[in-house]
């Protein structure tokens, strides 16, 4: 593929990554519906422990979290597999993507919700997500920027003596 081709370009990647976030979010409203985070799902939950409050942002476990976060990790490095390649240029876009997914599916989640919509996306109304900043959640944040930040490196230039790594 020609380095000018659209499947290189980091918007057509960022663009592509928002449908599959709506297509998702969509997903979600109707297994969810009004319940978010699992919580009408017959699914296990562990409510506390303390590492749910390092890792998970304190919110809670489920078995569906459990099975859906994973298969999304599998799903975006899907391919790396078809080529059978690795490198750590793609594996940066992988999770960088992967990253902004989760943020752009969980906004689109609230937004198109017919349960909640931007009046409802508060604090108040959404209480899974515990830390919020400038109106958004914490995760936003920092997923956005850690994703950005790996979505950037491994579209950047390498230098010309070095091996494209892509």
């Amino acid at each position: 593929m020609k380095s000018g081709s659209p499947s290189r370009h980091p918007l057509f990647l960022v663009a592509w990554v928002a449908l599959l976030a709506l297509f998702f979010a969509m997903t979600e409203i109707q297994i969810e519906g009004a319940h978010g985070w699992a919580a009408s799902l017959p699914t296990w939950r562990i409510e506390k422990h303390w590492l749910l409050d390092i890792f998970w942002g304190g919110r809670p476990m489920t078995g569906y979290h459990a099975w859906v976060f994973p298969f999304m990790l599998l799903a975006f490095h899907l391919p790396l597999a078809l080529h059978g390649t690795f490198s750590w240029r793609l594996e940066a876009r992988c999770l960088g993507a992967l990253m902004l997914f989760w943020i752009m599916e969980d906004l689109l989640w609230f937004l198109l919700n017919p349960a909640y919509g931007w009046a409802k996306f508060t604090p108040l109304h959404i209480p899974w997500h515990k830390h919020w900043l400038a109106g958004f959640p914490l995760d936003y944040l920092v997923f956005i920027l850690v994703g950005g930040a790996l979505l950037a490196w491994s579209f950047r230039r390498p230098m010309a003596n070095a091996a494209d790594n892509r």
